[in-house]
């Protein structure tokens, strides 16, 4: 699977609007940055119809280092920001869920 990137939106959002490209990248980058901001201060981000971001706080555990598994690592609590999907998105991603099963049994399949 091909992951979208920044400058994939900032090219589609360009041919689609006829906007120079370097204007709908400050545009892309002054959104996200503006989205960075507002978390980083603990605020939520909400844009209707894709989702929330929220910044939410890990609790401490205990890990394990692979190449000394008798030793214990403490990881402490941090910030986290999580994503809940809103409702169209959430619809639309469902419908992949078909496709995404057959994919997976194919691998179980191959291994």
């Amino acid at each position: 699977m091909a992951n979208l990137t920044k400058r994939d939106l900032v090219i589609a959002i360009s041919n689609e609007t006829g906007l120079i490209q370097s204007d709908v990248f400050n545009v892309i980058q002054r959104t996200l940055d503006h989205i960075t901001d507002a978390l980083a201060k603990g605020e939520n981000v909400e844009l209707r119809n894709f989702g929330v971001f929220e910044v939410r706080l890990t609790r401490s555990r205990v890990g394990r280092n692979p190449n000394q598994p008798d030793v214990d690592v403490p990881i402490p609590s941090r910030a986290t920001v999580k994503f809940k999907a809103g409702k169209i998105m959430r619809q639309r991603v469902l419908l992949r869920t078909d496709e995404l099963k057959a994919v997976s049994a194919d691998d179980e399949a191959s291994e």
